[in-house]
């Protein structure tokens, strides 16, 4: 992204919370340098626009990231935290016409949760409310012989040996498993196994554009490994093109189509409705399931999501859109402002303005509590992208600290699948 940046005439860099200087307003940004394949750190001042790829998780550093927006809340975020599963299901409920596209969801407070769902569903997923790449995530199935089939993952993604369990001793092993003091949600599970046995769900992309408007970017389909009861890619995952994979699925042309449009008009749908509930927001990934009937489900929401999907299912121009569209929004962000392109810290911009990424926790060691991309008022220090009066607009960036090794950068620079 820092290198398309570059092709558009902005300067993009990273920043945390902790590399924020207070008494000066400068940030101690990290910068990629392209030709060297290297970061350097270089002082820099406050963005105008900042883009948070912080994940919500208990820890310091999203305790760092809260403080960094209650100070600065001035400057113009191009999002904000957007929930948990819980709480983003239940907003969506509340519109009728979503409600045939989600599975039957109840928070886990009990065992008993899951045996009143596992009477009107034989399959259910119970899931972590703020996990993410597939951790913690355990599967329940019915067997004809009265049996139950437990599968699952584990919270360092690992997966679990299947265990059949009689019907009597569900609520002990719900008891055993790691819920490591989060709390689950209890979901209707949908029959997603291809032929080879192998889950598989789609992960559609819809952004803010240049214009300030909602579109799909893509959807790309995914292959869980053997034995996986989740599709991530992370997780050991194979990605596809949507249509490669529906023609297995479907079959039919016409039926691929009807299914692309209805998921596509909900994407947007779900978008606008989110953005209104939670204010700003410049992007969402989608998780989709389609069942045999054509029918669109949604799995989950992800506010941070990833690109790597389109580039390994072979789809390179969706996956340059993907990191052009928020720099393109930003820059449409940015020039919202109005022509004085007033800083939102109170300093007036330069000739040459700069998209900054802003403050985000992290989720590896070595890695910082803050991302953002937003435009810049001039120099100083911080993390973010700068912007040509003519550029076109600014990236999503995350925020890691010098310590992070080249590998744990770019899989927080990417977000997690």
């Amino acid at each position: 992204m820092i290198a398309a940046a570059a092709k558009m005439g902005l300067d993009a860099f990273v920043f945390t919370p902790e590399d924020v200087e207070d008494r000066s307003g400068r940030i101690h940004a990290l910068i990629y340098s392209p030709d060297s394949r290297s970061w350097i750190r270089r002082w820099v001042r406050f963005p105008n626009v900042i883009y948070d790829r912080c994940r919500i998780q208990r820890s310091k550093r999203f305790d760092q990231l809260l403080a960094f927006r209650k100070r600065y809340a001035h400057l113009t975020f191009l999002n904000r935290p957007l929930r948990n599963k819980w709480t983003i299901y239940r907003a969506l409920w509340r519109v009728p016409a979503f409600r045939d596209h989600l599975p039957v969801t109840r928070l886990y407070q009990s065992s008993e949760d899951v045996s009143v769902m596992l009477v009107k569903f034989p399959l259910l997923y119970v899931k972590p409310i703020n996990g993410t790449g597939g951790r913690g995530i355990l599967r329940i199935e019915k067997q004809r012989n009265g049996t139950i089939l437990l599968q699952g993952r584990d919270h360092r993604r690992r997966i679990v040996s299947p265990k059949r369990i009689s019907r009597e001793n569900l609520s002990s092993e719900l008891l055993q498993w790691d819920m490591n003091g989060d709390k689950y949600i209890v979901q209707q599970g949908l029959n997603i196994k291809l032929p080879n046995g192998r889950v598989h769900d789609y992960r559609m992309l819809v952004q803010k554009n240049g214009s300030g408007e909602w579109e799909v970017t893509g959807c790309a389909g995914r292959v869980g490994p053997s034995g996986s009861i989740t599709s991530n890619l992370h997780g050991g995952g194979r990605a596809s093109t949507m249509n490669n994979l529906l023609r297995q699925w479907v079959g039919s042309e016409a039926k691929i189509a009807q299914i692309r449009e209805t998921a596509e008009s909900f994407g947007i749908a779900v978008a606008k409705h989110l953005e209104a509930t939670y204010s700003a927001l410049c992007e969402l990934a989608l998780d989709l399931a389609i069942d045999r009937g054509g029918r669109v489900w949604l799995l989950e929401v992800n506010p941070k999501p990833a690109r790597e999907v389109f580039l390994r299912a072979g789809e390179r121009e969706v996956y340059r859109r993907a990191i052009t569209r928020p720099l393109e929004y930003a820059l449409w962000v940015y020039r919202q402002k109005g022509p004085d392109r007033q800083g939102r810290t109170g300093q007036r911009s330069r000739s040459r303005s700069r998209v900054l990424p802003g403050a985000g926790a992290s989720v590896g060691p070595g890695i910082g509590s803050g991302v953002g991309s937003g435009v810049g008022s001039g120099k100083g220090p911080g993390s973010g992208l700068r912007a040509d009066s003519g550029a076109n607009s600014a990236a999503p960036v995350s925020l890691v600290s010098d310590s992070a090794s080249g590998k744990e950068l770019r899989r927080w620079y990417e977000g997690e699948d």
